[in-house]
């Protein structure tokens, strides 16, 4: 068969925007493509939910690729272990409640088996702000990654979401941006993003599960952007957290939305 290159173009240029035209609307938009919005997502779109997600960089799984401090494996305790089974991510038993899984195989199969369940990704997406309605957060204002690096004035556009998630890690982008345009009361203890503090893996894992929460109307934590929100401690390379973090607020919005 002879190749048309301009079929390829269009093909790939119609694909897209069909699928970012069909995104304008939707029940929850995540932002970032770590484990815990991976997970997220992927237990949302496995109930029937419309959900994307959007990563500012070229590739998904966030911290989990490195593993701790490029030892490409990480570490999984008993709870989560469950949610590497059920995705059929290979693990093996290091100490008694310890398991250790291969980094690359766990970042690559979660976010193979969130696509599968219905999860949408847009990557080198930029999130640029919050669409703020008299409900709360009601969409994100997106721009692609690129047009942020290069320093360029170029307008975003804007995504409807019935409810949006911070998945973004240690940064809490999401809700930073809300704090400093809108001054906006969170709930936390302080009404502001607390910080995140230094390494205790064990409180930090012990926290995430009530860190998960609606910190704003419309607007959810998980995963580290929680313990960031709310003044925990940081974990390093045990995931179990992250992934039952984001189980956790997908039940939250099942539960909410359907």
């Amino acid at each position: 068969m002879k190749l048309d290159d301009i079929i390829v173009s269009r093909g790939i240029v119609a694909g897209y925007m069909e699928e970012l035209l069909d995104y304008m609307d939707m029940d929850v938009a995540i932002g970032g493509g770590g484990p815990s919005g991976l997970t997220a997502g992927y237990y949302m779109a496995k109930a029937g939910l419309k959900v994307a997600l959007f990563e500012k960089k070229l590739s998904m799984g966030g911290g989990m690729w490195g593993g701790g401090m490029m030892f490409n494996k990480i570490v999984v305790q008993e709870d989560g272990k469950r949610i590497l089974d059920e995705m059929g991510i290979r693990s093996q038993e290091y100490q008694e409640g310890y398991y250790l899984a291969d980094s690359v195989e766990s970042a690559s199969t979660i976010c193979s088996k969130a696509c599968q369940a219905g999860l949408k990704i847009f990557n080198l997406m930029e999130i640029e702000d919050v669409m703020i309605k008299e409900a709360g957060v009601e969409g994100l204002v997106i721009n692609w990654s690129p047009v942020e690096m290069a320093g360029l004035h170029v307008d975003p556009i804007t995504l409807a979401a019935r409810a949006v998630v911070d998945a973004t890690g240690h940064p809490c982008e999401v809700v930073k941006v809300l704090e400093r345009k809108m001054g906006a009361p969170l709930e936390t203890e302080t009404g502001k993003i607390m910080g995140e503090k230094s390494m205790w893996a064990d409180v930090a894992e012990q926290k995430i599960m009530g860190n998960v929460s609606e910190v704003y109307p419309g607007l959810y934590v998980t995963g580290m952007a929680a313990n960031a929100v709310h003044g925990s401690p940081r974990m390093g390379p045990i995931f179990g957290g992250m992934l039952l973090s984001g189980e956790k607020v997908a039940e939250i919005l099942i539960d909410k939305l359907k």
